[in-house]
């Protein structure tokens, strides 16, 4: 919308219930609503979207990343309606956004392709037997996939059949297709980095997959502009992206770009897409597919290299010829982007909706970009995918990129929901990826050092939180006493300020369920001392604002720091250098809610969503581990699995309703018949 309204063209958005505030409604010229939130009620049925399309009298329509942008047939519906579809023609699409497809007409070219079965047969039986000749173990594919969805690995043939329903079921809620395809898993594949040889210096390294940019017009030209790394992954979605991947050669560069050109030609096509190789160590490469759309880490091709393939997309939609050159396309500095997720990495990255009730980014200028959809004040819905937002820096090379990177996350804080963004600063201060030692299994190999076990708050921080809470409750009384009668009220003070003896307090702060006891000293000179435990520190502090947000500038036994104060409810939010630090305090028993939680080893929903399957009944005997209830949130399908041995006591939940976060779904009895209290 932003580049369209540069281009002096109007935009008309499409919205769904769970939409009706959101941040695209506000930036479209129009606005139209086209039904409930679930997307195959919306943003999936395909002839609500023409006939808003023909009510605004729009001239064309740009798909976006997702739900139709690689839908064939929604591509030659627009045809039929007279309405330019921003992307390819139907057939590139059928071709090459069809995976089956797409490998058949790479083989028949001559291009090496990765081993799978890409074939009609859909049967289950087909799928299985074929899943035995390549070998486990193997990658389960939505045909029509995209975004890490309808994706499974499965390593035995034990565990085929249930990944292969999971699969299915989610393909179906994401693209209204659920046929797959089977490959060749291959456990690291590494992204574009020189091989190299292990700690040890023995052994060979691992394949990794390539993924360059192309651009098609309507006149039969075509460009590369050049490669993306996109490695670290989880739950094979990509969080952090860069261009240019560290290490490649220009020769090799202008191979892989080259092919991809190729193979965008053999199909005619028109518009962004990208083609992604699987690249052995002797830099030999094998077709794996293409995405027939403009990628979500598109921005970082565009900082390198100077472009707004938007503007492009828009252009050629137009009929024009690609506005440069290949020898006109220059690669220039270094960019990241960082996505920015409502997700928990500690509990397995478990997706989560929630309010934004704080959010505050770093200032955008032309080496950092911030590009969302939310505003604080709104809501991460369990409807759609939890990305926020995507953080993109750019430097003149790829140290000064990642130090930037770092230092614009550091300036990223949200309040209200668990968000990935102290994993991605951990992930961007690993050794390893500092070097470029990056592969698709990067998470799960560093996992301890990227999702070390919860530490203690430090003393130090307390005694922020503490020296935080008191200047607020300061600067609130002496708010208030300028607006009473009786100002000069000492009665009207907190300030703990006393003539003749030292004032002590007792505050009672929350380290995660523990109870931290500060007792606070309140010295004439306008310090403090601090007893935690046996330690006592001075400190003193102020606090003051700064672009809207509320600072606190201290010291504490003469290390001094600036750190954000924010204060919601019963916790105190710090934003240091080394991430954020929640502390609580204690809320009142009369004030405490209810517990909305089960029983302990009942099984609870780990966040809102819609229950897509219920698995056991009354009676079923279980074990720990057997899959009792699969809900779809977030766009994604999360299988709630029993916590213990026991039987089904009470199921608490149908298929097709929704179910809060912490909601009782399946009630267990152990062995003994007793319930448990979790």
């Amino acid at each position: 919308m932003r580049t369209a309204r540069r281009m002096g063209v109007q935009s008309v958005a499409v919205y769904s219930d769970a939409d009706r505030k959101a941040m695209h409604v506000d930036m479209a010229d129009e606005a139209y609503a086209i039904g409930p939130a679930p997307s195959q009620q919306s943003y999936l049925c395909m002839e609500k979207i023409i006939q808003v399309a023909k009510t605004a009298a729009a001239q064309a329509i740009h798909p976006g990343y997702g739900f139709l942008s690689e839908n064939m047939e929604f591509a030659e519906l627009c045809k039929q309606e007279g309405i330019i579809f921003i992307g390819p023609p139907s057939s590139a699409i059928r071709d090459m956004g069809i995976k089956s497809t797409s490998k058949s007409i790479m083989a028949a070219a001559g291009v090496p392709v990765v081993e799978g079965y890409h074939g009609e047969d859909q049967s289950d039986q087909c799928l299985k037997e074929h899943a035995g000749k390549i070998g486990y173990p193997v990658m389960i594919k939505a045909v029509r996939g995209g975004g890490g969805k309808g994706m499974r690995v499965v390593r035995s043939e034990k565990e085929f059949q249930e990944q292969l329903d999971s699969a299915r079921r989610e393909a179906k809620k994401s693209f209204n297709d659920d046929a797959m395809l089977i490959e060749k898993f291959v456990d690291t594949p590494r992204c574009l980095c020189l091989p190299r040889r292990d700690r040890k210096g023995e052994g060979e390294s691992t394949p990794w997959h390539v993924e360059v940019q192309v651009f098609g017009d309507h006149h039969g030209n075509a460009v590369y502009l050049f490669e993306r790394d996109c490695s670290v992954q989880r739950r094979h979605q990509k969080i952090i992206e860069e261009a240019p991947a560290p290490g490649v050669t220009p020769e090799v560069r202008k191979k892989l770009g080259e092919a991809a050109v190729r193979a965008a030609k053999a199909v005619n096509y028109v518009g962004a897409g990208t083609v992604e190789f699987i690249m052995d160590s002797k830099h030999n490469f094998y077709f794996m597919e293409m995405n027939t759309r403009l990628q979500v880490e598109h921005p970082v091709t565009e900082m390198v290299t100077g472009t707004d393939l938007v503007e492009w997309q828009l252009r050629i939609a137009a009929g024009e010829r690609i506005p440069l050159s290949q020898e006109e396309i220059t690669l220039k500095g270094h960019a990241f982007e960082a996505r920015v997720y409502a997700e928990d990495p500690k509990s397995n990255f478990m997706p989560g909706a929630g309010p934004l009730l704080h959010l505050s980014t770093p200032p955008a200028d032309l080496s950092t970009r911030i590009e969302t959809g939310v505003r604080q004040g709104d809501e991460v819905s369990a409807y759609y995918d939890p990305m926020i937002a995507k953080l993109v820096v750019w430097a003149p090379d790829r140290p000064a990129a990642l130090t930037r990177l770092r230092d614009n996350l550091r300036q990223y804080n949200i309040v209200g929901l668990h968000t990935n963004i102290d994993f991605l600063l951990s992930l961007s201060r690993h050794p390893e990826f500092e070097a470029g030692n990056v592969h698709t299994n990067f998470i799960a190999q560093h996992r301890k050092e990227l999702l070390p076990v919860r530490k203690a708050v430090a003393h130090e921080h307390l005694c922020q939180a503490a020296l935080g809470l008191i200047l607020r409750e300061k600067a609130m009384t002496d708010a208030f006493s300028l607006q009473s009668e009786d100002k000069f009220s000492p009665f009207s003070s907190a300030s703990g300020r006393r003539l003749n003896t030292y004032y002590t307090r007792n505050m009672t702060l929350k380290d995660g369920k523990n109870d931290v006891a500060v007792a606070v000293t309140y010295n004439r000179d306008g310090s403090y001392s601090m007893q935690i435990e046996d330690r006592t520190f001075h400190v003193l502090g102020d606090l003051y604002s700064e672009g809207g947000c509320t600072y606190l500038k201290c010291s504490v036994n003469g290390v001094v720091s600036k750190v954000k104060l924010i204060v919601l409810g019963n916790t105190v939010y710090l934003f240091a250098m080394e991430g954020s630090i929640e502390i609580g305090t204690p809320v009142p028993k009369y004030l405490s809610p209810a517990s909305a939680g089960g029983a302990q080893g009942d099984a609870i929903a780990p966040m809102t969503g819609t229950i897509e399957k219920v698995l056991v009944k009354v009676g079923d005997r279980v074990r720990a581990g057997d899959s009792l209830v699969v809900m779809i949130a977030m766009k994604m399908e999360h299988t709630i699995k029993a916590p213990k041995d026991g039987t089904v006591k009470q199921v608490l939940c149908r298929e097709g309703t929704q179910a809060s976060r912490h909601t009782p779904l399946v009630q267990l009895e152990d062995e003994a018949g007793k319930q448990g209290s979790e």
